[in-house]
């Protein structure tokens, strides 16, 4: 079975989702507040992390950004409905995804299908090379002058998407259709920033990219960059 964390104060909401989550082969641990869930995730590994934004102790954003210190592990925040700054919040601190309150139980299971197929490996390795950056499918990991790069599921599949078309400029819409799991949408800043944060884990400077090329008007291009 699945293991999935989920770090919510709203105990109605656990009991719903433990019997539902059953359904479909997942294993539901709950804990009401940040430092029982620092507790579970001590003790063993979890597939997923559902996190609401409202906790006791500290917001969401907060635990999401020290999650990220220490675990990759697939991350959907549990947001305000029509809040575009509580997405755009959440995925600055790491979340790979978000889902407005109320919701459907459904849904939510389909968003953590998709990450978890996301962040499981192949079965044989893949490696996408472009200078000193390398990505590999199969652990979904990669490195930069042989150091590693922390990159969320979100992260390294847009990433892999810029590699694996270097040199051409993707529009923000070719963005949405070619990659899994969030529900991109474009009349916010989710793409922006999710490029700032790759920007940010590359080392890469806007004004003068190595990596990440913004083409004003039309999107982004990877255009690869080789030290001399």
């Amino acid at each position: 079975m699945k293991e999935i964390l989920l770090i919510d104060d709203d105990l109605s909401l656990a009991k719903l989702l433990e019997a539902y989550f059953q359904k479909f082969g997942f294993r539901l641990t709950h804990a009401a507040k940040p430092s029982e869930a620092i507790k579970h995730l001590s003790e063993r590994p979890f597939d997923a992390i559902i996190l609401d934004v409202m906790l006791p102790e500290k917001d969401g954003f907060k635990v999401a950004q020290e999650l990220r210190k220490s675990i990759t592990t697939p991350i959907i925040m549990l947001t305000a409905r029509g809040d575009v700054h509580d997405r755009i919040v959440g995925l600055e601190m790491g979340a790979d995804d978000y889902l407005p309150k109320p919701f459907e139980p459904r849904e939510l299971v389909a968003r953590l299908q998709s990450l978890m197929r996301r962040s499981t490996p192949v079965s044989a390795s893949i490696l996408h090379k472009s200078g000193a950056l390398v990505l590999d499918e199969k652990t979904f990991s990669a490195t930069l002058h042989d150091e590693p790069l922390e990159l969320t599921t979100t992260e390294f599949e847009l990433l892999l998407l810029f590699v694996k078309h270097e040199g051409k400029t993707l529009s923000r819409e070719f963005i949405m259709q070619n990659t899994k799991g969030i529900q991109w949408e474009s009349y916010d800043r989710t793409i922006d920033v999710m490029v700032s944060k790759l920007r940010a884990k590359l080392h890469d400077d806007a004004k003068n990219p190595k990596y990440l090329k913004t083409i004003w008007g039309r999107g982004y291009a990877f255009v690869g960059y080789y030290d001399k």
